[in-house]
């Protein structure tokens, strides 16, 4: 097992290679980019028709939420071992394929007009397992598609290219769900994931020897995984934090729509220009790290990145009605994201450069389960809390929570990294 080397090591300048020209990354991007275009139009979607339409409870929501992501705490680990053992692309694309049909339900349902929140709630839940084997397939796979010295590079454009189809899914989202109504909106969301199966049979990867271990039992190659993260002193403190930071942002971000659409009073399309604004910020945060994070490093800019998380969410604390605070929330959303954005594809490949190629999916799904595999159970609080005393209590317990991370992370080995590790010995092929 790789041990990474001390932070004053630095990487193979990238001037020798370029991502330009390289047709299975570029099909890669455009794939994940045209489900993620998708996704946006369900994130307007999904509370417009629960909301809105269902006339959704705080409870409800709670448990609508807390479906769409306890797959990742069930799974997660077991999809690591999985995807280690079995081709990315074959996984993308039958992935992708059955996301489609899943989502399909929602229009039918609608045009049917048997919709209720018993069948989202058996969407998501459904939903919520395929995507995390897509996620694991599509999260490994890049260390595989380019060289170790392009992936710093090849993460910020992986970050950019999301933030801009974010941007304009949640657009396109608004604009189809007031012409069309929400229920039929999930169309658009079929035809992305059909449209990404597409681009995933263009992808050619290296063909790797069979590992020797691929016959092990899973619970095996998942404990490997675990320990890896645990021993590791750079990535132990990143997923801890990351996982922090997941637990509280989802207290957020379980009735962060809610909160908006009944005491701000943002409408849907308020809601729209909001996630908009936002997701162009994740698009500056992106393109902007590779750049800054050879200004400051990599230790700095995550601290800086964490720390940005909970002062960011303030503004949400105080929100009323009206288009100044719609404003205001747009500008904090946009600078919370370009901070994830530069902390994430930083984080990213700091993790995928010192992990060995055969605990790539492993490491990511360990971290995955312990940053998403929290959201369900967070989810969950965030609807007792609710009960008990409000949404706008929930609210602040998440702003709070959201502090911790970038404070241990400060006085963790991480923040002194001044320049990337030295990668773990990999050699994808060039298609």
């Amino acid at each position: 097992m790789n041990t990474p080397l001390p932070s004053s090591a630095v990487t193979t300048p990238a001037a020798a290679v370029s991502l330009r020209g390289h047709r299975s990354f570029t099909a890669y991007l455009t794939g994940e980019s045209a489900s993620l275009i998708g996704t946006a139009v369900h994130g307007i979607a999904l509370p417009t028709l629960a909301v809105l339409h269902l006339q959704a409870t705080p409870g409800q929501i709670s448990l609508l939420f807390f479906l769409i992501q306890i797959p990742t705490f069930v799974l997660a680990l077991p999809a690591g071992a999985f995807i280690d053992r079995h081709n990315k692309k074959t996984v993308l694309a039958i992935t992708d394929l059955a996301a489609a049909v899943v989502v399909a339900v929602i229009p039918a349902t609608t045009i049917l007009g048997t919709l209720t929140m018993p069948v989202l709630y058996t969407v998501a839940l459904t939903l919520g397992a395929v995507t995390v084997l897509h996620q694991a397939a599509a999260i490994s796979i890049v260390p595989q598609l380019v060289e170790p010295e392009l992936l710093q590079q090849a993460n910020s454009r992986i970050g950019a290219a999301f933030g801009a189809a974010d941007t304009a899914g949640t657009y396109l989202g608004t604009a189809v769900v007031t012409v069309v109504g929400a229920g039929r909106a999930f169309a658009l969301d079929t035809v992305s994931y059909l449209v990404s199966a597409w681009c995933a049979t263009r992808i050619r990867t290296g063909h790797a020897p069979p590992s020797p271990r691929a016959r092990r039992r899973m619970a095996a190659d998942i404990w490997e995984g675990l320990v890896y993260v645990a021993r590791t002193p750079l990535v132990r403190p990143l997923v801890l934090c990351l996982a922090g930071t997941g637990f509280g942002s989802a207290l957020t971000s379980t009735f962060w729509a809610f909160h908006l659409l009944t005491t701000v009073k943002t409408g849907t399309t308020g809601l729209g220009v909001i996630m908009g604004v936002s997701g162009a910020g994740c698009l500056a945060g992106a393109l902007a790290a590779p750049r800054i994070v050879r200004r400051f490093g990599p230790g700095p800019v995550l601290v800086a990145g964490f720390a940005m998380y909970p002062l960011t969410t303030v503004p949400l604390l105080f929100a009323r009605p009206g288009t100044l605070w719609m404003l205001v929330l747009a500008a904090a959303g946009a600078l919370q994201l370009a901070a994830a954005a530069c902390a994430g594809t930083t984080q990213r490949s700091v993790r995928q450069q010192i992990c060995p190629p055969e605990l790539q999916a492993r490491a990511q799904q360990t971290s995955t389960w312990l940053v998403t595999g929290s959201r369900p159970f967070a989810a969950l609080t965030a609807g007792a809390l609710a009960s008990v005393m409000n949404v706008w209590t929930v609210l602040l317990a998440g702003a709070l929570v959201l502090t911790v991370p970038a404070l241990v992370l400060w006085r963790s080995p991480v923040a002194r990294l001044t320049t990337m590790p030295v990668p773990a010995p990999t050699g994808p092929s060039r298609p």
